[in-house]
């Protein structure tokens, strides 16, 4: 999420935002939790919005926050309002792990089952090939048909 998006949640200023990451920059050091937009990831932001919102202006590159870093937030930033956010957003993040987790659940069952199936169309392959070996072995202790004495009703004697 960007720092402007974050401040309008968290009931503060951009600017107010962004000077408390700044004082507390170690806790965001690391790019998994806080980068700043290139110039280039920024024109391109600007020119997919086309223009920004009434009163809104950049002197300085967007700071984007990655989940770790909205956690963050909010032991920097002590409004009520931040930490219920806060409290909103790590829900839905466990939502959304959950719902992964679902999903990777489901794949793993349906992974099961066509590999069930799969050695089932082996299971009858096998089955098959047994039949047709016994068949031919059913064949070769017959005699043939013509050296067979034969039995019933003789119409030529």
């Amino acid at each position: 999420m960007l720092d402007y998006d974050l401040g309008e949640l968290y009931e503060v200023e951009t600017k107010h935002l962004k000077r408390q990451v700044r004082r507390n920059i170690e806790r965001f050091a690391d790019e998994d939790f806080m980068f700043e937009l290139t110039p280039d990831e920024y024109k391109t932001l600007r020119s997919h919005f086309g223009t920004l919102k009434q009163g809104q202006h950049f002197k300085y590159a967007p700071m984007a926050f990655t989940e770790l870093g909205i956690s963050m937030l909010s032991s920097v930033l002590n409004s009520t309002a931040a930490i219920q956010v806060n409290r909103r957003i790590m829900r839905i993040f466990v939502n959304i792990r959950k719902a992964l987790a679902d999903t990777i659940e489901i794949r793993l069952e349906i992974e099961k089952i066509k590999n069930e199936i799969f050695n089932q169309g082996k299971n009858m392959e096998i089955l098959f090939s047994y039949l047709d070996e016994l068949s031919t072995k059913l064949e070769k202790q017959q005699p043939p048909a013509e050296k067979r004495k034969r039995i019933g009703y003789k119409p030529d004697e």
